[in-house]
């Protein structure tokens, strides 16, 4: 039987720059608990799909500071001594709760210590202490493609410079090639966000994100469902793009045209945008909101563990949701078993989902499309523990569809290329679909502060060019700091108040070592305080200060 079309999850996998920047309650910590909980599992998972057979299983998302993070020698150090202090915590619960007659309890604080006690094993006998190469190796059987983002998941629409845009982009691919031996074809932009190209308040002309990944060699990438759906598709593959807009200004360079009328977009096809050399993938919103959804998503099923509610003296989660309207001083104790036979039944579930999905679009464009389902990587696992074994248990089924083929994004692209052109509007997949998330008035003092570090920076590389090695050295440096001082965790973090004031000081800090450092170039270079700072700050070591070029 020929397959209706394909299916990919696309798996964008996170964590801000954590390293020797504080534990409990915020920093290191949260990269700890996305390996254990979420990377960890995942990678066990894969590996048994590999040895099933299963080929082009996820499309996996890594961001080159999250995959800086896991190689690093002290955050590898300290997630074995979490590992343990994990087991440690679980195991002294054991005789808390005999002594007190909790027989669920006590049931539970055993299941959460040979939870994390498999987990040390896995980490430390069959990962040998490093999960990049574990990654690596799912990649070169092709088992996983591995997609890559911006070098700090910097947020590129609200970037001041061009200069900067291809600095996270280059910077990015070097970390790819290092880390994976050999270049990514696709990339998650982070926060889904994009821009086509305009012309400034200057009269400058600012070309689209997709010139920045044609001149990286990035074929592909992904867009909050509502880009294409509602953007324009024209014209083919190798004619013109033009396209209305509606209501957007005239200062975008795409040129307008009220006489053409064309449908919107469809999710089910990769389309090229503005030019030939880039296309785009959107997120199918129906299997999306059936994880997402806090009415109707799996991860809310009442069997499944509660996230926010902790023992107050081991912090292990002993509650399962209960119910939709019931606070936490309510909730129920959490049943494994319960659990997994709903891993099942979702699965099961979703499978078909996307089948009926598949088929409704075949029928109706007799075309052969693709279904990519997108989310972040820590939901599985971290936010919903029982997402890791619901996310194997989909890809088994659909490794075994007759009716869907189980592929990769860059893989169905060369087998399927656009055969249309499309010109996207601006947005992201943050609230509204707009940058508010990152724009607004509890954000918008940051942005003056970066672009101001965006120009001095192309003033000293420009200042800079011939002097000695050490100003070069500082240099880098002081990139590194750009980069990581325009990461949108930052003002995200400020936005949503979960590490308000953690973010505010983060960022601080590193608008502060930048300054130092360009500043002495005025001076003497400072090695001193560049070696200072490589330490705090010990990414991307083959970084040059002309990657932050036009």
């Amino acid at each position: 039987m020929t397959s209706a079309g394909a299916f990919t999850f696309v798996l964008h996998s996170h964590i801000p720059y954590v390293r020797q920047a504080g534990r409990w309650p915020h920093g290191e910590e949260w990269i700890h608990e996305a390996a254990v909980e979420t990377y960890i599992p995942l990678l066990e998972q894969l590996l048994k799909a590999r040895d099933m057979g299963i080929r082009h299983a996820v499309t996996l998302g890594l961001t080159p500071i999250l995959v800086e993070q896991l190689a690093d020698e002290d955050i590898r150090r300290n997630l074995l001594l979490y590992l343990e202090e994990k087991i440690k915590a679980a195991a002294e619960d054991i005789p808390r709760f005999q002594r007190s007659g909790e027989k669920q309890l006590e049931i539970l604080a055993g299941f959460y210590h040979d939870y994390f006690q498999h987990q040390k094993n896995l980490f430390v006998d069959t990962f040998h202490g490093d999960l990049i190469p574990v990654f690596r190796a799912l990649q070169d059987d092709e088992v996983i493609e591995i997609i890559t983002c911006g070098a700090t998941h910097g947020y590129l629409p609200l970037l001041g410079r061009d200069e900067s845009i291809q600095l996270q982009l280059r910077t990015a691919v070097d970390a790819y090639e290092r880390h994976f031996g050999c270049a990514p074809r696709a990339i998650w932009l982070p926060e889904c966000a994009y821009r086509p190209g305009y012309i400034d308040e200057n009269g400058r002309e600012r070309p689209g994100i997709e010139h920045f990944l044609a001149l990286n060699n990035l074929k592909l990438f992904f867009s909050e469902t509502h880009l294409v759906e509602g953007g324009l598709p024209v014209g083919v593959a190798a004619g013109e793009a033009i396209g209305p807009y509606g209501a957007v200004t005239r200062r975008y360079t795409v040129p307008f045209d009220e006489k053409i009328i064309v449908e919107p977009g469809t999710t089910f096809l990769p389309y090229h945008v503005v030019i030939p050399d880039v296309s785009v993938i959107a997120r199918n919103n129906r299997t999306g909101l059936q994880v997402w959804s806090a009415d109707w998503g799996y991860p809310g099923d009442y069997d499944y563990r509660e996230f926010h509610k902790k023992d107050g003296v081991s912090g292990m989660q002993y509650w399962r949701v209960t119910g939709s309207k019931i606070g936490l001083g309510k909730k129920e104790l959490y049943h494994p078993d319960w659990a997994s036979y709903k891993v099942g039944q979702h699965a099961e579930h979703f499978a078909w989902l996307i089948e009926d999905e598949m088929r409704s679009f075949a029928e109706a464009q007799n075309g052969y499309g693709i279904i990519s389902a997108n989310f972040d990587t820590e939901l599985f696992g971290h936010w919903w523990l029982e997402g890791v074994e619901w996310l194997g248990e989909v890809i088994k089924r659909v490794a075994a569809s007759d009716s869907l083929e189980l592929t990769t994004a860059s893989k169905y692209l060369a087998e399927h290329p656009p055969q249309t052109v499309m010109n996207l509007p601006e947005g992201s997949w943050g609230a509204g679909g707009t940058h508010f998330v990152w724009m607004n008035a509890d954000t918008q003092w940051m942005w003056p502060m970066i672009h101001e570090a965006e120009n001095k920076m192309a003033a000293v590389v420009e200042a800079d060019h011939g002097g000695s090695e050490q100003a070069r050295a500082v240099l880098r440096q002081a990139a590194r700091e750009l980069l990581l001082l325009q990461s949108s965790d930052w003002p995200f973090l400020v936005t949503t108040g979960q590490a308000k004031e953690y973010a505010i000081e983060r960022f601080r800090n590193h608008v502060d070592r930048f300054y130092s450092l360009v500043n002495s170039l005025d001076n003497s270079p400072d090695m001193v305080l560049r070696e200072e700072f490589w330490e705090k700050d010990k990414i991307f070591p083959h970084i040059q200060s002309d990657w932050f070029s036009k």
